[in-house]
């Protein structure tokens, strides 16, 4: 084990965290899973569900250590390659997607010969970061013309999201602000952003407008979902949701200061994605606000270890990688505890390295095995310093032992020289002729 983790490279502050996280999930997964056990004339067997759970985490620790040893900047490229087969995939996503207890039949695929379930939306979104993240580190150093970004990013942006749009309003909404503020963070002109951000409101209402004249097109079926939401939420008009969030506010009630205990949740029974996107609750009223605040307190300590490896980072590419991939993961977090107090309406936001699920926790895999690939570059660049200064330190002590001996043998020449000198003084210039007499 020791040497496993002697192995793995980057920040281990990010590693520890991220395992503390995936650790603490296996617990509120087994608890919460049981009302799905019992579902279509189930067994009420968690254990099942437990397992699935340890093998997805399983693969995407996997899939981080892969990921982390391919070096960052190979994904600049193909970014490039990769988007327009993520417009392929939303497109058939759009079409064939397929129904998971229940859930629209737009959000997820069915890959082939596997039989998993794949939601796109998750790798359309890291893939259009690291495309952002990508154009805004070419631009830094010639100025940046509307006409151009706008071809060139913006285009791009507004296909990748006009496919997640109809079936997935939360996604789409999380990815446009998240792009606003890579682009933000990369120095795009700001009078620019705000015609971005005007343009992608005038984009929306067009859309839930033409939604509203074509009520019965299959291209418009989730509309009327994340719109009502919207509208329940802001009227308090009640609407499908609000048993959702009743039992999810039951649920946090009932767990207190220290929680009911480790699987004692009697909400996890009646409440509807109690595994996923409602987990959060589930927490709190097992583990009670300690518990809720451990949570929220371990991505608070994630969001500021982002910070510092993009503050470390030695190219704007790097920088902007860690900000596109890390900051959306947190986000997510927060609109998922959010939606559980009522803060925000209802999203389907899962609670990343947390929440069940397969796609989803790979994904976040996949950005986390980035993030770290990142951090893993700065630490062989200091280890590369840290060994030539060893290096030069070494050679310099050895300059400095040569000269030393030099000038310890010039010292024992010129003290013989000045011997020689003293007795040569001292002798009589006679005595050769003196002593044949």
């Amino acid at each position: 084990m020791k040497e496993l983790i002697n192995n793995l490279k980057g920040d281990k502050v990010i590693w520890t965290f991220v395992a503390l996280l995936a650790l603490f999930s296996f617990m509120p997964v087994f608890s919460a899973s049981s009302n799905l056990a019992y579902m279509n004339d189930g067994d009420g067997n968690t254990i099942s569900y437990l397992l699935t759970h340890l093998a997805h985490i399983f693969m995407g620790f996997l899939i981080i250590y892969g990921v982390h040893k391919i070096p960052y900047h190979y994904f600049r490229p193909i970014s490039k390659i990769a988007l327009p087969i993520v417009w392929v995939l939303l497109a058939y996503t759009l079409v064939k997607g397929t129904v998971i207890a229940g859930a629209n039949a737009s959000r997820w695929i069915k890959v082939p010969f596997i039989g998993i379930t794949f939601q796109t939306s998750t790798f359309a979104s890291v893939i259009l970061m690291i495309f952002v993240a990508r154009y805004l580190s070419r631009k830094t150093e010639e100025p940046v013309s509307f006409k151009s970004s706008f071809i060139d990013l913006w285009i791009p942006v507004f296909i990748t999201l006009g496919f997640i749009l109809p079936a997935n309003f939360s996604t789409t909404a999380l990815i446009f602000s998240m792009v606003i503020m890579l682009t933000f963070v990369g120095n795009y002109p700001l009078k620019y952003i705000g015609i971005i951000i005007g343009s992608g409101i005038v984009f929306l209402a067009f859309f839930v407008i033409l939604s509203k004249a074509f009520p019965d097109s299959k291209f418009f079926n989730r509309v009327g979902t994340w719109t009502s939401r919207i509208e329940n939420y802001t009227s308090n008009k009640p609407g499908e949701d609000d048993y959702q969030i009743k039992n999810a506010k039951i649920a946090i009630a009932s767990g207190g200061i220290y929680g009911l205990g480790p699987g004692k949740s009697v909400q996890k029974n009646v409440l509807p994605q109690s595994s996923s996107d409602f987990i959060f609750a589930i927490i709190v009223e097992e583990y009670g606000l300690i518990g809720g605040l451990l949570v929220l307190s371990l991505y608070l300590l994630l969001f500021f270890r982002f910070i510092v490896a993009a503050h470390k980072a030695n190219t704007l590419f790097g920088k902007l990688v860690v900000v596109g991939l890390g900051f959306p993961m947190i986000f997510q977090a927060l609109i998922n505890m959010g939606v559980a107090v009522e803060l925000l309406p209802v999203t389907g936001q899962t609670l990343p390295l947390i929440s069940s699920g397969g796609s989803s926790i790979w994904m976040t895999c996949v950005s986390l095995g980035i993030i770290i690939g990142v951090t893993k570059k700065e630490e062989e660049i200091a280890q590369e310093q840290s060994e030539a200064e060893k290096r030069e330190q070494i050679l310099q002590k050895l300059i400095d032992e040569q000269i030393e001996k030099e000038n310890a043998l010039e010292q024992e020449e010129l003290v013989q020289n000045e011997n020689y000198s003293i007795e040569d003084a001292s002798a009589n210039p006679m005595e050769p002729v003196l002593k044949k007499k």
